[in-house]
């Protein structure tokens, strides 16, 4: 299993690099399986750094709702 990403950047970033990969017209037929995994791999990473920030939002906002009643 490679290793995960420290920040969404950083994962974002590396989907970026293996679509270019999937674009090019000299895609290593052998390696497609693994970089398409790898991706949905990191895809799901964001989704949950996506999910965190939404919950982390949401306390915030709750808070201010609190702090204005």
């Amino acid at each position: 299993m490679a290793e995960q990403p420290t920040t969404y950047a950083e994962a974002l970033a590396e989907l970026d690099d293996i679509l270019d990969e999937l674009e090019s017209a000299d895609v290593d037929v052998d390696q497609l399986a693994e970089r398409v995994r790898r991706a949905a791999e990191l895809i799901g990473t964001c989704r949950e750094r996506i999910g965190a920030a939404r919950m982390q939002i949401d306390e915030v906002v709750a808070g201010l709702e609190t702090d204005e009643q």
